[in-house]
């Protein structure tokens, strides 16, 4: 065997515990022990490449959780409790307000199509060519992917729709049919990850993804802030000299977390009960205003957000939505 290999160390272990003159060791060259401080760098190279205990520490997964939506029972009952306890000045709006209802009785494509065919139209407008829009489709059932994608642009224009808004909603079916987006993978995902994939369809943007989240997943804790109607709700309700930009809205609105969503409809109440005391007659009570005068103001507000190339949440969305949010327009 050669000179330093592992057998020797036992011997030369010996050599110091062993009586002097022991013939076991004596013929140990002198140049052996020289090589002793590298035997303990060839062992620790060795145990290094012994397997994992179960104690070793591992990394930790990212784990996303999805919310429980507010149409859970009781969950809007814990949201404005958490709302009442962290911002007095909301549990008043709340005190004066009906809270609000959560329901949805169609998918979420059909909701994004509707939502599509909503945008940057007075509601009576919007209504009509939505329920043109429900007719060629063959009903409500027929708003699927498949059967939109057999629509020409030329049908759809015939029904109100604009070439533009026909090619968002050919490419939001495409995705569908492609196995891009799909019902259950949009109630699968986490907020964040939804509003990326969301946004990709042409014709949807941040606004269109946060009133979706809201109205129809009822995620709770969105706050879209490029809304009109929110920012000014957060402008009255803090007494603001002007509307909160979009990038102060996340700071203003923090302490709300994690329901921001039920904060920001609070701020739709705050706007609407501005502008009916502010249009109500002195003989009249400030909540008896009539549903066409409400319509009219919403029409003048609509034209200002346009040229402001801001939206209002009021004009894209059906009226009953702002008393009870349910995508179908039903309470």
């Amino acid at each position: 065997m050669g000179e330093g290999s592992p057998s020797q160390i036992p011997r030369l272990i010996d050599s110091v515990i062993a009586p002097a003159g022991a013939s076991t060791n004596a013929a140990i060259p002198a140049a052996a022990t020289s090589k002793i401080p590298f035997r303990p760098r060839k062992i620790r190279r060795i145990s290094s490449s012994a397997p994992e205990t179960n104690d070793s520490p591992k990394k930790a997964l990212a784990v996303r959780v999805i919310p429980r939506p507010l149409s859970s029972e009781g969950e809007v009952s814990v949201s404005i409790n958490h709302l009442r306890a962290v911002d007095p000045l909301l549990s008043a709006v709340i005190d004066a307000n009906d809270p609000p209802t959560f329901q949805c009785l169609i998918s979420p494509f059909h909701s994004l199509a509707r939502s599509i065919l909503y945008q940057q139209l007075a509601v009576k407008a919007a209504s009509s060519i939505y329920g043109r829009f429900v007719a060629l489709c063959g009903g409500e059932a027929g708003v699927v992917p498949d059967v939109i994608l057999s629509l020409t642009t030329q049908q759809l224009r015939q029904i109100g729709v604009s070439e533009r808004k026909a090619s968002y909603l050919h490419d939001l079916s495409r995705k569908y049919h492609g196995g891009i987006l799909s019902d259950g993978s949009i109630v699968a995902m986490d907020d964040k990850s939804l509003f990326s994939m969301l946004t990709m369809v042409k014709g949807i943007g941040a606004w269109s993804v946060h009133m979706f989240m809201i109205f129809c997943l009822h995620r709770p804790d969105v706050l879209p802030v490029g809304d009109l109607g929110v920012r000014k709700g957060v402008q009255i309700l803090y007494g603001l000299d002007e509307v909160p930009r979009p990038s102060q809205m996340e700071q203003l609105c923090d302490r709300w977390r994690p329901y921001r969503s039920v904060g920001s409809w609070y701020m739709w109440r705050v706007v609407e009960t501005k502008n009916n005391s502010n249009l109500a007659s002195p003989n009249a009570g400030a909540l008896n205003m009539s549903t066409v005068a409400l319509a009219d103001v919403q029409q003048q507000e609509h034209k200002q957000t346009l040229q402001e190339q801001m939206v209002d949440s009021y004009q894209m969305l059906p009226q009953s939505w702002s008393k009870s949010i349910s995508p179908t327009g039903t309470a």
